[in-house]
């Protein structure tokens, strides 16, 4: 019998707003194509790409950034 399908570990912070210089939503760093195929990507992807994210936050203009 199946179980209920898995978690997928996600960075959504539930602030979807997309920065236009950078593409980049300001509240997780992924690109809008990043986040549409998010559940479709590999698991290695998934980690590759949220290893990334932090850095990510230097390609948006400071007073774009959300606080925390």
């Amino acid at each position: 019998m199946k179980g209920p399908p898995r978690a997928i570990p996600t960075p959504c912070v539930q602030v979807c707003v997309v920065d236009g210089p950078s593409s980049l939503c300001l509240g997780c760093y992924r690109t809008l194509e990043e986040i549409g195929c998010w559940s479709r990507l590999e698991p290695s992807e998934r980690e590759r790409i949220m290893a990334e994210l932090p850095s990510r936050a230097g390609r948006i203009a400071p007073g774009r950034l959300t606080p925390g």
